[in-house]
């Protein structure tokens, strides 16, 4: 385990947020490793309707990068898959383990930065992260990470916020933590995008679409695909910096998919 003091200062910050967040993300957890139902992001989208996962997962070698409570890689383990988990956060681990063995369901769980793995190169045949890696981690760091993790022809997916709800997303007040909702207008640069820093001392990372694609090919990768997810006319949401008015006519989050040459 590597003491807070040692890690990069966002690693660091970001571990003690989430420490703090974890008891917030029990429920759901709980109820994603209950149920064989694969869903995504803040508004339960169907992987029925999305097709995220590859079609075949049985017998290949996963990791889940930024895992939390791990219920993403306890469905890639259902489909037959070999998961590993890494996560920041050893509460969000502490839940993950606990609904392993109530699950019956075993892989290893890492507490660690998903900017720097402890596995060989080549060790993979497929990476995934929702939210988790996708904007807690610096995308210079966990993207050619990944790649090195993943064998050639490997895949990567990941699902985070999307591009124009972050420069939509206002600043906070000076020394207040609050969510504040999403706005119709831009409250922020496009150009220069990169680290977000929140008053609760958590840091976020979000880049151009133009910036993604050039560090996945510099990084290794082939982009397959972009996908911006817009969610059923019913769909609801437990966060209130984001309503359904907004994610039908503008995508809220994002999934890119690549695979690794």
């Amino acid at each position: 385990m590597t003491a807070s003091s040692e890690l990069p200062a966002h690693v660091a910050g970001n571990r003690e947020v989430w420490d703090q967040f974890a008891a917030e993300y029990v429920k759901h957890g709980e109820e994603s490793w209950a149920t064989d139902e694969v869903t995504w992001g803040i508004f339960s989208v169907a992987e029925t309707d999305l097709h995220l996962l590859p079609a075949d997962l049985a017998g290949k070698d996963a990791i889940e990068l930024g895992c939390g409570t791990a219920y993403v890689s306890a469905w890639l383990a259902k489909r037959g898959a070999k998961p590993v988990g890494i996560d920041n956060s050893p509460k969000q681990l502490e839940t993950a383990k606990r609904l392993q063995q109530e699950h019956g369901i075993e892989f290893p769980l890492l507490l660690g930065n998903a900017e720097e793995v402890p596995y060989p190169d080549a060790s993979f045949d497929y990476a995934i992260s929702e939210y988790g890696a996708a904007i807690w981690c610096d995308p210079y760091k966990w993207i050619p990470e990944a790649a090195r993790l993943l064998r050639p022809g490997g895949e990567l997916m990941f699902l985070g916020n999307s591009v124009q709800m972050m420069v939509c997303s206002p600043y906070e007040p000076d020394g207040v933590d609050v969510e504040l909702p999403v706005s119709t207008t831009l409250q922020r640069p496009l150009f220069g995008m990169h680290r977000f820093e929140w008053n609760d001392n958590s840091t976020e990372f979000h880049i151009s679409h133009g910036k993604m694609i050039r560090l996945l090919h510099d990084s290794g990768f082939d982009v397959l695909d972009l996908i911006e997810i817009q969610p059923a006319p019913d769909a609801t949401t437990t966060y209130e910096w984001m309503n359904i008015d907004w994610a039908r006519q503008w995508p809220c989050e994002e999934v890119w998919k690549a695979r690794r040459r």
